[in-house]
């Protein structure tokens, strides 16, 4: 987490990052030299991740994107309008709508059954039928999905926050000690020992208050807390809710380069703010002993941010599974909105990108709100859905 307010945010050669611990007065300079020229040369290889993968019982789902022009600066046909809302499959529908609507506070905004060959096409699961329960936080949305049929697997019950499969959503609280008061009266699933303030040391997030806990399908969340100097202007507004939105999602990743390339050099976002975390502050938030990470946040023109978590420490994080569907409970998708899908399309087919669906699919009715989208990978597995409305 990081405030997204770029004067507030140190620059990236202030938070080269490292794998090493060393904290004396000459390890910061030769951690960025040995960082700087390892990825000089791994970064020149368009297909090899710029970090160090650890070896997994999964194989690797992710796959290199070499974008025509990146680094241009130039904007895309069919850039990224909004980062519409983020969603993930639940293995038992009212179950979560009580626990979102109960603890949460979410409201349901839509409740529809789809079912059909244009769906199995965008979804790349044959026989489908589906629940999609679309929830409101504030002005954000988040989208829970049930499959009917074919039901999937659950997650694996050892993740943990440096897997690459992990994504989670930043819900924002207008007081951190009653949110968390209120989580302990639900008993929810710890998934941080508590919640944490980070300290001065974190220039990019010195003063926020975090916690992460889980949902009944052991979906990772975040509850957080910004002090007056951070985070968008609309999270200080005078509200009488301890809920207040979604501020973005965030996603494990291996190397930030090879993400930026695919999300910032083919999609359009931009990069608002980067952080160097570490500390037990750090480890104690995401429970992973000795967490050490490289954070960046990016934005669409409207809607929630992406946020990547490169764990510098530890390099033990499993790969994302090859072999994961929609319909299994460790799938989450993240909705981008462009005005041209068959641009972006395009574009990913020929950076060599990994489609879920069979290609660009038209749908035929209205339930979900948009008339053509795909769904497709990100370079570590992560799923995206584009559509055009």
């Amino acid at each position: 987490m990081i405030a997204t307010n770029s004067s507030l945010i140190p620059s990236a050669a202030g938070v080269i990052l490292s794998e090493a611990k060393d904290r004396s007065p000459f390890g910061g300079i030769l951690r960025t030299l040995r960082v700087l020229r390892m990825r000089s040369w791994l970064c020149a290889l368009p297909l090899l991740s710029c970090a160090t993968v650890a070896q997994s019982q999964y194989p690797s789902s992710g796959g290199g994107v070499t974008i025509p022009g990146a680094g241009t600066g130039e904007p895309q046909a069919g850039s990224v309008r909004a980062v519409a809302r983020v969603g993930f499959t639940v293995s038992d529908m009212d179950r979560s709508l009580d626990f979102y609507a109960r603890v949460l506070t979410f409201e349901k905004v839509s409740d529809v059954e789809v079912v059909g060959q244009g769906y199995e096409k965008l979804e790349g699961v044959f026989g489908l039928r589906m629940r999609v329960v679309r929830l409101r936080l504030g002005e954000e949305t988040l989208e829970l999905t049930e499959y009917l049929a074919p039901r999937g697997r659950p997650g694996p019950v050892d993740s943990r926050s440096n897997d690459r499969w992990f994504q989670h959503v930043a819900i924002i609280v207008s007081d951190m000690d009653s949110a968390y008061a209120r989580l302990r009266s639900f008993r929810v699933q710890h998934a941080s020992t508590g919640p944490q303030l980070l300290p001065k040391t974190i220039p990019g997030a010195a003063g926020i208050r975090a916690f992460y806990f889980k949902d009944p399908d052991n979906h990772p969340l975040e509850i957080l807390w910004f002090p007056p100097d951070k985070g968008d202007p609309k999270w200080h507004r005078s509200s009488e809710r301890l809920f207040l939105g979604i501020d973005h999602t965030a996603i494990a990743i291996g190397s930030t380069e090879r993400s930026l390339r695919f999300y910032r050099d083919l999609l359009g976002l931009e990069v608002k703010g980067e952080s160097h975390n570490f500390g037990d502050e750090q480890a104690h938030l995401n429970n992973v002993e000795g967490a050490e990470l490289h954070i960046t946040g990016l934005r669409a023109p409207v809607g929630l941010g992406i946020e990547f978590l490169e764990y510098l420490n530890p390099r033990d994080g499993r790969a994302y599974p090859a072999d994961e569907r929609a319909n299994d409970l460790v799938h989450w998708q993240t909705t981008l909105e462009v005005s041209d899908v068959e641009a972006v399309a395009r574009r990913l087919r020929s950076a060599g990108g990994n489609f879920v669906s069979s290609g660009v699919v038209q749908i035929t009715d209205s339930g979900l709100g948009f008339t053509r989208g795909f769904l497709a990978r990100d370079p570590d597995g992560h799923v995206i859905q584009v559509v055009e409305r």
